[in-house]
């Protein structure tokens, strides 16, 4: 009953067009792949690729600190949940010239929970409440 009932609640928010927000520990595991490259928290640094606190509003190839491409920094992206997932599903196809070498991300549940995720950091690194 239960499980008909979430199938039913998922139809009706598709068919109205609401969007249900990612799952943040689902985004956590998912951001594993990204570790690698990248860090976010209070504790981030700029690693092969730039830290991701405050990544939502903040403009393509500003971070301090970090070595970009002329690329990136040239993109004029301002990242936002619909760019973060057109790029993230392939980012030298968004941004051609970048040198990010990542084949992206292409499960639209993953990507939307990668990005609940990030969205939980403020630029300064900490949670937001």
């Amino acid at each position: 009953m239960l499980k008909k009932l979430m199938v039913s609640v998922l139809a009706l928010a598709a068919s109205s067009g609401i969007a249900l927000a990612g799952d943040v520990a689902a985004g956590q595991t998912v951001f594993k792949k990204c570790a690698t490259c990248h860090d976010v928290g209070e504790t981030a640094k700029n690693k092969v690729g730039p830290e991701l606190n405050g990544l939502d509003g903040r403009h393509s190839g500003q971070t301090p600190g970090y070595s970009y491409s002329a690329a990136n920094k040239g993109s004029g992206i301002i990242w936002s949940e619909a760019t973060f997932k057109e790029y993230i599903k392939d980012p030298k196809a968004k941004i051609p010239g970048t040198k990010m070498i990542f084949p992206g991300i292409k499960n639209e549940k993953e990507a939307d929970d990668l990005w609940s995720f990030l969205q939980q950091y403020g630029p300064d690194g900490k949670k937001k409440s």
